[in-house]
């Protein structure tokens, strides 16, 4: 059975934490990125990321962030993962990885005028990226809560990808019946307002997930 890995992104506070692991997620996100409304310090994600049981991947979000910038923030923080979100180039994530010793994963933002052509061109130029993260095209940077086009994604994609934007308990098994990621990321779509979960929404995402990869090999 392929299973669906499940991130819920944007966590600020020790309840929600609990109530993402308690509800199953394989990993966590925190942002780093201050102009965003989910954004806490390396400090304050510090804190959270000791709450985390073995086998719960925390993940640090960036937005053109020096190499520097994110492996003092990586060091400090305790996160596993780095999630790439703004203009990088492959250099720049690539630089980062090496300066703190931590994989990464690239955010491709989805516009209505994207092609598949597009995307693939982009999953070539970050190569070195542990999966292709599909976000909607919103201005400025970070999600928006809206779905992009799932037509778009090419169908021969070699990379994993992870499925993001405007993703929710009522939509995702949609997504994971048409798109069939390696996993799906959510924030806002598990909020009751920016940077506060709820519990409820967080179990009722994660139990979507399953019931559609149950559905997937029935």
């Amino acid at each position: 059975m392929n299973r669906t890995r499940i991130k819920i992104c944007g966590l600020t506070r020790e309840i929600d934490v609990d109530a993402a692991v308690a509800a199953g997620v394989d990993a966590v996100g925190f942002v780093f990125y201050a102009k965003s409304a989910r954004f806490v310090t390396p400090a304050r994600a510090h804190d959270l990321i000791r709450r985390l049981p073995p086998f719960v991947t925390p993940v640090g979000l960036f937005v053109n962030a020096s190499a520097e910038e994110v492996a003092e923030t990586a060091h400090f923080s305790g996160i596993q993962l780095l999630q790439f979100h703004g203009d990088e180039l492959p250099e720049a994530c690539e630089q980062a990885s090496a300066a703190c010793a931590k994989p990464f994963v690239r955010a491709a933002r989805v516009a209505a005028d994207t092609t598949a052509t597009d995307l693939l061109n982009f999953m070539h130029r970050f190569n070195s990226a542990q999966a292709i993260l599909l976000d909607t095209h919103v201005e400025g940077f970070g999600g928006g809560g809206k779905v992009f086009d799932w037509s778009l994604i090419p169908a021969n994609a070699d990379r994993p990808l992870v499925l993001s934007g405007g993703l929710n308990p009522a939509n995702v098994q949609s997504g994971i019946a048409r798109v069939k990621p390696f996993a799906v990321d959510v924030s806002s779509g598990v909020e009751v307002a920016k940077g506060i979960k709820d519990a409820t929404l967080m179990r009722q995402f994660v139990a979507a997930v399953h019931i559609a990869d149950q559905s997937s090999i029935s």
